[in-house]
């Protein structure tokens, strides 16, 4: 595009005339000490319950989580002032990444800004030139840049389709360097197959990416992903990425693997190499959130009872949902219009469910994407399924705008 202020206007209206046009809202407050309730900007002062946050366990404000990362930074300061490499690892980095590696069972982790940071930097790392990146098409937005940016063969397989994967592998098996997928799907929950890629992958000596940012935390019978849910040893999935931002509260992210990976990951990753560190307090404040969530396993038990009480009640009363069994529970309404709307009425009954648009989500599969917290009450979340089912029969009885 070049520089024309009319060519911005035009992209605007255009975005705007197909219901496509993102907005922010601005969070006021909490109206209670968990964060569930909330006052956003877009509701005129009125409280809401968040049924759209990623904070599983509920440790984003969890007071000894708070704690440990104000008293970080009494000691530290605010900021970690340069890069990894240069002056900015600290000790705090240090010690999360040791108990990152042993809650995962890895022999070492390396901490990332972001998770969009940490994708880019193990694809681009362990992919290149002459070679291929096969993903599967529903990969978050960080995988699909990640395979763009490594200067691979990029490639993707239909979603959770692990026998298409397998014979892509099998076609270009000499080329292929990393097959690589969300644990669990963001937008629409589902668990990967990644029982069966690993198996292809290690089979054509292709490098095995999953990114369990949803799962970490959450599933399995210590909170390891869906990695322990499947029973998958690190040897099967070599290279893991985590984040902190989701079921541990915090912020940030991390590989985790053999020590060979993470020291070429060190050697060779430039989201690593040219970014300045995370700030200590919170490296201190996610070491306190993944001790609170090893040791209060009620919140793991309590998010996944929620969410069984959820489906049973949502398909009760006929919110149609998908085949999802984790905290990530999508209700399809169709286009970007209809999906709007539902988010209004919602919002109009006292809850904050977002829309998820294209193209976050394929054309035509416009949501709500519900997610349960250990926070949640079991009230809450029956109001909000009987509130559903009127919202969707309504787009029901108008089906041109639930399907156009």
């Amino acid at each position: 595009m070049k520089r024309d202020p009319r060519a911005l206007e035009a992209a605007l209206v255009r975005l705007e005339w197909q219901e496509l046009k993102r907005t922010r809202s601005t969070v006021q407050s909490f109206t209670e000490p968990s964060g569930r309730v909330v006052t956003m900007e877009a509701a005129i002062g009125r409280p809401l319950i968040d049924f759209s946050s990623n904070d599983y366990l509920a440790l984003s404000r969890h007071p000894g989580v708070a704690a440990a990362m104000a008293a970080s930074a009494e000691h530290w300061g605010a900021g970690s002032g340069a890069s990894h490499l240069v002056t900015g690892h600290g000790a705090e980095h240090a010690r999360l990444e040791e108990e990152l590696a042993e809650f995962t069972g890895r022999e070492r982790a390396l901490l990332f800004s972001t998770g969009y940071m940490a994708n880019l930097a193990v694809v681009t790392s362990l992919a290149g030139r002459g070679e291929w990146v096969l993903l599967d098409r529903l990969s978050h937005a960080s995988l699909i840049d990640a395979g763009l940016l490594s200067g691979a063969r990029f490639s993707r397989y239909p979603h959770a389709d692990a026998a298409a994967a397998e014979r892509a592998l099998a076609k270009e098996s000499a080329r292929v360097a990393v097959v690589a997928t969300d644990g669990v799907f963001s937008m629409d929950g589902d668990v990967a197959p990644v029982a069966a890629l690993a198996r292809a992958s290690t089979a054509h000596r292709a490098w095995l990416v999953v990114d369990d940012a949803h799962g970490l935390g959450v599933l399995g019978n210590g909170g390891r992903g869906c990695l322990e849910l499947l029973g998958l040893s690190a040897d099967e999935v070599p290279v893991l990425v985590g984040t902190l931002g989701k079921a541990f509260g915090s912020f940030g992210a991390f590989v985790a693997g053999t020590s060979d990976l993470i020291e070429f990951l060190i050697q060779k990753a430039r989201p690593y190499i040219y970014t300045t560190a995370l700030p200590q307090p919170v490296a201190a404040a996610t070491r306190a959130s993944l001790r609170v969530a090893q040791r209060e396993t009620w919140r793991r038990e309590r998010v996944m009872a929620l969410t069984e009480r959820f489906r049973q009640s949502a398909t009760q009363l006929g919110v149609p949902l998908g085949a999802s069994t984790t905290p990530i529970q999508p209700v399809i309404v169709g286009s970007s219009g209809a999906a709007l709307r539902a988010q209004q009425r919602l919002m109009d009954a006292g809850f904050w469910v977002v829309a998820i648009r294209p193209p976050t989500v394929p054309r035509g599969s416009a949501r709500l994407r519900v997610t349960l917290s250990a926070a949640h009450t079991e009230a809450q979340v029956d109001s909000l399924v009987e509130t559903l089912a009127r919202v969707c029969a309504r787009a029901a009885a108008a089906p041109a705008e639930a399907l156009a």
